[in-house]
């Protein structure tokens, strides 16, 4: 069964639903059935690559949203207790603000190599906890190694404008299914879950998505277990 996730690295609900959904599917008998496919979705592109107050994102979002420093502070304070109860260390005052399109052009190059979820897992991991700067060409040079890719893997990556073209496609395709923001999940094109809602309610509609998929799906083989060798010449009986 298919589980589609629209995100943003930029977007500190994101990672957190992306916590709570490995929670959710650790706790899930059938997982080994389940395939997911991150998906980009840009919160703003507008965003320019160095934006005024890169290094103070309370000042950035107090200006952007047109409300107070303070606020600003406190709003991040709450999402950063969030995040601990997730399992994550979320540093906003390291955090250097920027667009999110290389970023999301490394991971459209990562996924068909299967490297997807690492991907998101080190973006997420460097811009919330690390403070790294993910306009960086040389930043995003070092990650995609952390995953496994070359320094030229990186580089297509950055230039091809085919990656920038699937981003936008990723886009549009979640607007049409009727996203208004991300984390986004849909699961088997039946159901979708919108947000970072907790393990506990994901896992509770991926157990019903299953059931109905699995209904659908009768080649999954019930198998009665007899004599084998399997691969290796490893015999048993």
């Amino acid at each position: 069964m298919k589980i589609e996730i629209w995100s943003d690295v930029m977007c500190p609900f994101c990672y957190i639903g992306k916590r709570n959904f490995e929670a959710a599917l650790a706790q899930f008998p059938d997982r080994e059935n389940i395939a997911v496919e991150w998906k980009s979705f840009q919160l703003d592109p507008t965003i320019p690559e160095v934006p005024q107050h890169q290094g103070n994102i309370y000042q950035f979002v107090a200006a952007r949203k047109g409300i107070s420093y303070e606020r600003s502070v406190g709003m991040h304070e709450q999402v950063a207790r969030m995040a601990k109860d997730a399992g994550l260390e979320y540093h906003f005052d390291k955090t250097l603000v920027t667009n999110s399109l290389k970023a999301h052009r490394l991971i459209q190059f990562a996924k068909p190599k299967g490297l997807g979820e690492y991907a998101e897992e080190r973006l997420f991991y460097a811009y919330f906890t690390e403070g790294k700067d993910l306009s960086d060409d040389a930043v995003l040079t070092e990650l995609g190694n952390d995953i496994g890719l070359t320094n030229a893997d990186v580089k297509e990556a950055l230039t091809n404008p085919a990656f920038q073209h699937q981003i936008e496609a990723d886009g549009a395709e979640a607007n049409s299914l009727g996203a208004k923001g991300v984390p986004f999940f849909v699961i088997d094109r039946k159901y979708a879950i919108a947000g970072a809602q907790s393990g506990a309610e994901m896992l509770k509609v991926l157990q019903t998505a299953y059931t109905e998929w699995k209904k659908g799906n009768p080649a999954l083989l019930q198998v009665t277990e007899g004599a084998t060798c399997t691969p290796g010449n490893e015999c048993t009986h």
